[in-house]
């Protein structure tokens, strides 16, 4: 252990030598470096070092090797900017806008908008043993392309955890993708025609917009209310608009935090099954439920219901991996068409996430996990109440709490004056395709517990009401 550690500081001495001269001037773009054995004579170090040293800078992109010839310093990029680097405030507030500011966020900033949990929220050990467990795999499931529908154990597990929540839904009958996003992204490849439309909640989760927009569909939206869409406008809706599709989250629906009625289901299945209409019924907020709530696929037995899920919310954002439930003459059209744009599956993720959720702790942290979100619920809406912002309901569980801002407040305006202050928010009208969410918020819990973003909201509402 200890030569290794010597190895790598020897190394890295190397490459601060190799760098310190390409910052002094002393070996220009182009210049050819020391031989590795001139170099190595001169600091007394093996060449083995040096060769090591040499093809970190390579990778890296400070040198050039030119077989046969040796090592050359690169042609240098423009210096970075941190000015480059900061929040683009003049941009539009649009569906990207709030997933821009929250991905490329500094690790400094506070993200109350994004809809995420904190790194501290999340298992981390238990993703360590995993990574450890699965370094010790065998060759084919650390180089191999996976099955195109995916690690058929993981497959396995998904079936039997949907039908504790009443899905019946074979292995056969699931395909493992990428991301919840990446399974949306298929299904409107596999489903839509440019042109089709797409009907969604009005609020919903801005994501959908960019993507349907991205598949050039006609999107149209329905009013959503604390028990699921507004049952007498969907059916208005559908009858005039004849939508190829239906995207919802049927549980803790995002932004709101509503949750579908059995008797809304009902009456929405009714008419899914008169007007010919699919529905994508988004689930990746699932394990965040005290109790399950009613689901379309269990009424409607993923018959004209697609559903889809994802471990990005509870394990890792960085450990992408979802899947797709629907009925076995849809998964078999499916898989083809991940093999035409994806071709395999990412084994080595679907692997790590089986061995986390074999992980006897997995249970424990989600109920540590619900009981610290219901606590934090409770704390972040008495605080944005005392500021007079009123959220739209209390919701049972999950992350997000939906809130009206005071009357004559702008989201926008508010969004854009808390990034100056490097607070990302979420404005509503980014949810809403009517833009009716002018003055709605949502809020993120988890990643308001720092006083500055109530300070911030404070003095930004303060000013914007004057």
């Amino acid at each position: 252990m200890g030569e290794e550690l010597a190895g790598r500081t020897r190394v890295e001495m190397v490459m601060a030598t190799i760098r310190q001269r390409i910052a002094g001037r002393s070996l220009t773009p182009g210049a050819r470096l020391p031989s590795v054995r001139g170099l190595a004579a001169t600091l007394k170090l093996s060449t083995s070092t040096v060769v090591d040293a040499y093809e970190r800078l390579v990778a890296e992109g400070a040198i050039l090797a030119r077989p046969g010839s040796g090592f050359y310093v690169a042609n240098q990029a423009a210096p970075f900017a941190l000015a480059e680097a900061g929040p683009k405030l003049d941009r539009a507030v649009d569906p990207f806008w709030i997933s821009r500011q929250s991905l490329e966020a500094g690790e400094s900033d506070l993200k109350p908008g994004c809809g995420w949990l904190p790194p501290s929220w999340l298992p981390g050990e238990a993703m360590r043993r995993g990574l450890r467990t699965l370094a010790r795999a065998d060759g084919p499931a650390l180089a191999d392309y996976g099955s195109p529908l995916g690690l058929p154990p993981l497959r396995q597990l998904i079936s039997r955890r949907m039908g504790e929540r009443g899905i019946e839904a074979s292995p056969d009958q699931i395909m493992l993708a990428d991301s919840g996003t990446q399974a949306i992204d298929l299904l409107c490849r596999f489903l839509l025609e440019p042109g089709d439309t797409v009907l969604v909640d009005d609020p919903c989760y801005f994501n959908f917009h960019a993507l349907l927009r991205a598949h050039r569909a006609k999107i149209v939206g329905v009013p959503y209310t604390p028990h699921g869409p507004d049952i007498e406008l969907f059916a208005q809706v559908v009858a005039e608009h004849r939508p190829r599709l239906y995207i919802t989250n049927s549980a803790i629906h995002n932004p709101t935090g509503a949750t579908l009625s059995p008797v809304t289901a009902h009456r929405l299945l009714k008419l899914a099954d008169q007007f010919d209409l699919v529905i994508i019924e988004d689930d990746i907020f699932a394990d965040f439920e005290y109790t399950p709530a009613p689901r379309l696929a269990v009424f409607d037995g993923l018959e004209r219901v697609i559903h889809i899920g994802s471990f990005s919310k509870t394990l890792s954002a960085s450990a992408r991996c979802g899947f797709i439930a629907a009925k076995p003459e849809w998964v078999d059209g499916l898989t083809d068409l991940k093999i035409a744009t994806a071709f395999g599956g990412g084994r080595l993720t679907a692997e790590l996430v089986l061995n986390v959720l074999n992980d006897g702790s997995y249970r424990k942290h989600m109920e540590t996990l619900r009981q610290r979100l219901s606590r934090a619920m409770g704390e972040v809406s008495a605080r944005l109440k005392g500021l007079g912002i009123m959220p739209w309901l209390e919701p049972p569980a999950g992350m997000f709490l939906w809130c009206r801002l005071p009357d004559g407040v702008d989201a926008a305006d508010v969004a854009r004056a808390a990034l100056e202050r490097k607070i990302v928010l979420a404005p509503g009208n980014a949810f809403s395709l009517s833009q009716s969410a002018t003055n709605f918020m949502r809020f993120n819990v988890s990643q308001m517990l720092d006083r500055r973003v109530f300070e911030v909201l404070e003095e930004v509402l303060g000013r914007l009401r004057k």
